[in-house]
């Protein structure tokens, strides 16, 4: 059994940033040590003085294209850009091509990630009007949740059927995941806005047309839905100061039955860079206000809304270049998370600690997976660590997308993923992939 021994790392884990030492064996973390404790011998040792060491990012929120959308982005290509950014474990979602909609395409897709995928990985049911029964059939042990699209998106899997709600949200066992927006308001404003400019409506009215009524309408009803029926609810993607108020701040995440996520777009970018990025980014819901920005990241620190993700979801550039009611929603993210929230920690709008804490263990927390997200004795060795103050330019020609685009072209970021571990495995290191070894399936129902 080969071990690995990290030394002398900033190590920012559980609320505390210190000096340490970490301990590899096998897949595992075998121990954690201190400052001034005499360290283990190892087959490799690694001086990370001046590095910070943070458990493993786990993304719940991912979109990898495969099956059927591969000319956009694939399990091996994402799942690379995946580590190269510090992600160790991503949950995708079923707007794929066949729609994951029964177990046997979702059994097929973790039959291709277990051949294909660097990082852990878990996917989504997609729920339709008419498909409870598969619905279900998820395990709640081996299955990450299932998906419910309460507003059209990407791939066209909307659940518009009042009856069939109830149902769902009554009977499914497992977590369920909500993209909500209200449809009947998106269209009448869709009409608006065409009646305006026909086919020529400017992508700086994407989050008009898409707005904060419309996502508060959608959440609120998912909300009513979940507390209705005691369901375990997380509701994807929140964007306006509007919906904050759906969610409890009270106490912890553990005890939560009703759940938030927010994605990093909506932390970094605001209505005010349309002009600049256009189509680059438009996401559904949509990118909205500096005011609704300032919300989110308040929201943040207070508990509000509990996990940062990325709501990965490439496309090329050649259908981003349409116009807008043509152009496709969503953009590539995974391989500059980490680094784009550790420069908002940088510039005092977050600590690391609260960092390490959304994007690493309260995922793990919220959907009980087993022994990732900490850096813990015991726990498997997902680890990531990172060259804080250094200057590092993002380019369209660098990244490791299928797309070859990123949202952040042209960005300096100054805080570089050197090193990731997946099960023990150093998957990435210094822009070297090791594709020897694949993720593991993500295991839930473990209490952390």
């Amino acid at each position: 059994m080969s071990a690995t021994l990290i030394k002398n790392a900033t190590i920012i884990n559980e609320g505390r940033s210190f000096k340490g030492s970490v301990l590899i064996k096998d897949q595992y973390i075998d121990g954690i040590y201190e400052t001034d404790t005499v360290l283990p011998t190892a087959d490799t040792i690694i001086d990370a003085e001046g590095l910070l060491l943070l458990p493993g990012v786990i993304d719940d929120q991912v979109h990898f294209r495969e099956p059927g959308l591969t000319h956009k982005a694939d399990i091996a290509s994402e799942s690379a850009a995946a580590v190269a950014g510090g992600v160790t474990s991503y949950m995708e979602m079923p707007n794929t091509n066949p729609q994951t909609t029964t177990i046997t395409e979702l059994e097929n897709k973790f039959a291709i990630a277990s051949q294909k995928s660097l990082a852990n990985y878990s996917f989504f049911l997609g729920a339709t009007n008419d498909n409870l029964d598969e619905l279900l059939k998820a395990d709640p042990a081996t299955v990450c949740g299932v998906k419910v699209f309460m507003g059209s998106s990407t791939g066209n899997m909307l659940v518009d059927d009042k009856k069939a709600l109830e149902r769902i949200f009554s009977e499914v066992r497992t977590l369920i995941a909500t993209h909500c927006e209200d449809e009947a308001t998106i269209r009448a404003n869709m009409e608006l806005y065409r009646s305006r400019y026909g086919e020529e409506v400017p992508f700086s009215l994407h989050h008009e047309i898409r707005n904060a009524e419309a996502c508060y309408k959608s959440s609120s009803m998912a909300v009513e839905l979940a507390a209705k029926h005691n369901t375990r609810l997380h509701i994807l993607h929140i964007s306006t100061q509007k919906e904050l108020s759906l969610f409890d701040n009270s106490k912890p995440i553990e005890e939560k039955n009703i759940t938030s996520e927010v994605c990093v777009h909506h932390l970094w970018f605001t209505s005010d860079d349309y002009a600049s990025k256009s189509a680059r980014i438009k996401w559904n819901p949509a990118v909205k206000t500096p005011a609704d920005r300032e919300a989110l990241c308040e929201a943040l620190k207070n508990n509000r809304l509990d996990v940062v993700a990325t709501d990965h979801a490439p496309h090329t550039l050649e259908e981003k270049s349409k116009t807008y009611f043509n152009a496709p929603s969503g953009g590539p993210l995974v391989q500059h998370s980490l680094p784009a929230m550790l420069q908002m920690s940088d510039q005092g709008i977050f600590s690391r600690e609260l960092v390490v804490e959304k994007m690493c263990h309260a995922p793990a927390k919220l959907f009980r997976i087993d022994k990732r997200g900490f850096i813990r004795k015991g726990y498997y060795a997902d680890l990531v660590l990172v060259q804080p103050g250094i200057e590092d330019i993002v380019s369209d020609s660098t990244v490791l997308y299928k797309c070859k685009w990123t949202p952040f072209d042209g960005q300096m970021f100054n805080n570089k993923v050197l090193t990731t571990w997946v099960n023990g495995h150093a998957v990435y290191n210094k822009g070297v992939i090791n594709t020897s070894i694949k993720g593991k399936r993500l295991a839930f129902n473990h209490v952390n």
